[in-house]
């Protein structure tokens, strides 16, 4: 099944709590609820009425430094399908799995990401990788048959993914497996159109994530702000996405300073309905 055909069925045949609009699966990355744990971030969503979601490290990776080294390769699998299991009984699709691919990281290591990624039941990984990690990450994408989203951010430092040309630099020569997770608020705030990239490159893109930035003046950094209060095109992302029925979820990734996540995210899912209509 290919990841086009897998989000195809997702999206039109899914059991559990609808929540396509306009055609778009709209869903939330995890790491929104990043002050809950997970249980209560699963209660939210079902609560909001938001059926497809991202699973954030931030909800399984263990906070001591030491463990979490420990833990890269050696976490149950187990808890993984216990937690897919969470979601399901909730009614919530999961779509993906976010965890961080580093240059520092061994082989073994990026292999059990993927294993994660296996046991979790999904077909797609988006990873804050390093853009010369993307050879090896693209090399376990092939063997599990799991693609890999390489997501972006707007610090512009070397070697990670900021710029179109980073992206273009790590899909060169790669398999079909090695994809995009394209954050529009960080492309953004990085100075690039997230709308003209999208429609060039929709075919490459596992997920998009809906944030409003700033964009980076004077050598400091775009805040995150509400949707619709930024320099991020927003609605002109979200129209495309619907006159172009492609077939990417739209996962809301609350960061900006509010008033609690379920208050805030729920802000984000009213925003991007009355866009979709």
């Amino acid at each position: 099944m290919t990841r086009r055909d897998f989000s195809a069925a997702l999206m039109g045949g899914a059991t559990g709590i609808a929540s396509t609009h306009g055609g778009i699966a709209v869903g939330v990355q995890t790491f929104s609820f990043r002050e809950l744990p997970l249980a209560g971030a699963i209660a939210a969503m079902r609560d909001l009425g938001i059926g497809y979601a991202e699973l954030s490290q931030r909800h399984v990776v263990p906070a001591d430094r030491a463990a979490a080294k420990a833990w890269r390769t050696a976490a149950p699998l187990d808890e993984f399908r216990a937690i897919r299991k969470q979601f399901d009984d909730a009614g919530i699709v999961l779509y993906a799995y976010t965890y961080g691919l580093r240059d520092d990281f061994t082989d073994a290591e990026i292999e059990h990401g993927f294993k994660m990624a296996q046991a979790l039941g999904v077909n797609t990984l988006n990873t804050s990788a390093n853009v010369s990690t993307a050879p090896r990450i693209d090399r376990f994408a092939r063997q599990f048959g799991i693609y890999a989203g390489m997501h972006n951010h707007a610090s512009m430092a070397p070697n990670e993914f900021s710029t179109p040309e980073d992206f273009r630099k790590a899909l060169h020569g790669a398999s079909k497996y090695l994809h995009i997770n394209l954050d529009i608020g960080h492309f953004t705030a990085a100075g690039f159109d997230p709308v003209s990239f999208l429609e060039q490159n929709a075919g490459r893109i596992t997920t998009v994530h809906i944030k409003d930035r700033k964009r980076n003046r004077d050598g400091r950094q775009g805040e995150n702000v509400p949707l619709g209060e930024g320099d991020t095109p927003v609605r002109e992302v979200l129209r495309l996405m619907k006159k172009k029925r492609y077939r990417i979820p739209a996962m809301i990734e609350y960061e900006y300073k509010g008033a609690d996540p379920v208050t805030e995210v729920r802000r984000c899912f009213d925003y991007i309905k009355e866009v979709l209509g």
